[in-house]
């Protein structure tokens, strides 16, 4: 339902995706979705802010998803499940904010509310008239009388995310700083001796899936610290960053990886004498080969069924397998960093399981969010070599802290040698691979 700004529709579902989408291009911003909750119009306090940086509310009722690529179409999502919406909040404020320009260097920008449950569209709303704008509120979930409705809002900002936040109070601790555009990752290809033909690593037991430790919470009487705007870019000038520094020293960092979900082009067949092209659901595993304090190494995959653990050795877990990348958060690597002096070194990758033969051409996108820090995000579109295997970060424990090396690098296997045994060859990990699959 498309609607005009300051007008209001009733929401029937009990909990809501949010859509903002626009169209990329050249020298179009990058630009962010968030949400706050509101208690008399303004936040109780900047827990209630919910954004790249704090991707989940506390209780629940709201969580920040992450973006998706379609062709020149991108989306960024925030999940909102009305029923756990506490009492107390009155408002939950959508906007959007631009990093590299305002928003009339955004085209096609709208929100878009769906049913979480079946994905009917219950409002749309088209912002045209934006010009120098560097933050916008497009709209608003409210309650009137036990029920919840949509307002168009599209009151924009010129101090970006950070004068929209402090408008409705929240404390930033530093300005908000517009990020270079990330450089296009280099592709090497990387010859490797005929290793014995192997197909996947030797699956060890999987312990229990265990769930993300909670948020820390501030102790008694300690000032909470301010809320940080910042977002890591690496790039070939600047290919590594300190989590320490970033203040990702504890709790949980994800590693999530969402691509387009699209048919892919399979290869040729024939069909009455005429060649034909085949297609297939495409299919990435995101994975990590770790190598911790003690020695000990392995990895984490679907492939063999080696989902790893958070809260014992190696503490990384990987949540599920998503074979088709319809759902909404992708698939997602769980690091738990108050085991920081467990690991020596960890290697995070993506390979292509079916459905394509390269990485070429494929809208894969992963960010690196830790619980307390800034997110470091990672683009897979700019492959130029015939390859299924990409090394995306190597991490690794320096003096007890763990610096984030920027890789994107493209492998290409030799015949009868896996994605996994390739890592292997080129980063020095020395494992021992037999046959797996899932």
């Amino acid at each position: 339902m498309a609607m005009r700004k300051g007008s209001n529709v009733p929401v029937p579902a009990s909990a809501v995706r949010v859509e903002l989408g626009w169209r990329t291009g050249p020298g179009v911003p990058d630009v962010d979705a968030s949400a706050l909750l509101l208690a008399s119009g303004k936040v109780r306090s900047d827990a209630d802010f919910v954004f790249y940086n704090q991707p989940a509310h506390s209780s629940g009722a709201v969580r920040h998803e992450g973006k998706r690529t379609a062709g020149d179409t991108v989306t960024d999502t925030l999940a909102v499940d009305l029923a756990r919406v506490e009492p107390a909040i009155e408002t939950v404020v959508l906007a959007a904010s631009a990093d590299g320009g305002g928003f009339g260097r955004v085209p096609g920008l709208c929100i878009r509310v769906l049913d979480a449950s079946g994905g009917a569209e219950i409002a749309r709303f088209d912002s045209e008239d934006a010009t120098v704008e560097t933050a916008f509120v497009l709209g608003e979930l409210y309650r009137r009388q036990g029920a919840w409705k949509f307002r168009a809002v599209g009151q924009g900002y010129s101090s970006g995310l950070e004068g929209l936040a402090t408008d409705f109070g929240i404390s930033v601790d530093e300005p908000q700083h517009t990020s270079a555009a990330p450089a296009a990752p280099v592709p090497h290809s990387v010859p490797l001796p005929p290793p014995p033909p192997a197909g996947a690593a030797a699956p060890l037991p999987p312990p229990p899936a265990t769930a993300p430790p909670a948020p820390a919470h501030t102790p008694p009487g300690a000032a909470p610290a301010p809320v940080s705007l910042s977002k890591v870019t690496l790039t070939k000038e600047a290919p590594s960053v300190s989590l320490a520094k970033q203040g990702g020293t504890s709790g949980a960092m994800r590693v999530n990886l969402n691509w387009q979900v699209r048919k892919q082009f399979k290869g040729w067949g024939h069909k009455l004498g005429k060649a034909i092209a085949m297609h297939g659901d495409l299919d990435l595993d995101l994975g990590a080969l770790f190598e911790l304090a003690d020695g000990s190494k392995g990895v984490v995959q679907a492939l063999g069924n080696t989902f790893g653990s958070l809260h014992q050795p190696p503490f990384i877990h990987l949540d599920a397998d998503d074979r088709t990348g319809a759902r909404a958060s992708g698939e997602n690597l769980t690091i738990n960093l108050d085991h920081i002096s467990a690991f020596r070194r960890i290697l995070v990758f993506v390979t292509i399981y079916e459905g394509a033969r390269s990485f070429a051409n494929l809208n894969a996108t992963v960010t690196l969010q830790p619980q307390h820090g800034a997110p470091i995000d990672f683009s897979l579109d700019e492959c130029t070599v015939p390859s299924p295997v990409c090394a995306l970060a190597l991490i690794t424990n320096t003096g007890g802290d763990l610096v984030v090396q920027r890789e994107a690098r493209y492998l290409v296997p030799e015949r009868g040698v896996s994605p996994q045994r390739t890592l292997d060859h080129a980063y020095g990990w020395g494992m021992n691979w037999t046959p797996g699959r899932k």
